[in-house]
């Protein structure tokens, strides 16, 4: 089988898995406190970082499951050192994203800090109803950026998956 076949089989995996992991699994605690810092008064770091850290944990293993039944369906060829490399990689920078503020730093160096605010009252054009009030949206620039940058990682863990 071509290393080809296999990250295209493992990303599919992991895609499918994510989408499950990050909606599904996520409690709504843990999607709400996961960004928490000690910047915004009223939050704590420790109470973010513990509610990352079960979100991630949760999503790691929605994907190891997702992973591991593709691998033995199709028996793909990888190795325990690829997808511990892979599924880590993922972990470690979609931990980092959904601390929010460093997606939010990202977007900002890179000139997108507007479009991270696409859909929110603090927008320039944001929804409003039709008596002018911000009309809630689950389409936000924020959610955007954080899932576009969660699938530029899971085509590197699926290439490491696939390549190592």
């Amino acid at each position: 089988m071509s290393a080809a076949a296999v990250f295209a089989a493992v990303f599919v995996a992991l895609f499918i898995a994510h989408s499950v992991g990050d909606h599904w699994v996520q409690t709504s605690h843990q999607a709400e406190h996961k960004g928490e810092n000690d910047r915004t008064p009223g939050q704590s770091s420790r109470a973010g970082r513990i509610a990352c850290t079960l979100h991630v944990i949760g999503l790691t293993i929605t994907k190891g499951i997702a992973l591991a039944a593709v691998v033995l369906v199709l028996d793909l060829p990888v190795t325990v050192a690829g997808t511990a490399a892979g599924l880590g990689v993922d972990a470690v920078t979609h931990w980092w994203a959904d601390r929010r503020s460093t997606l939010a730093w990202l977007a900002k160096v890179t000139g997108k800090a507007e479009f991270l605010s696409l859909g929110t009252p603090s927008h320039p054009a944001h929804p409003v109803t039709a008596e002018g009030t911000y009309a809630p949206t689950l389409g936000t620039g924020a959610y955007a950026l954080d899932q576009s940058f969660h699938h530029l990682f899971l085509g590197v863990a699926a290439l490491l998956i696939a390549a190592l």
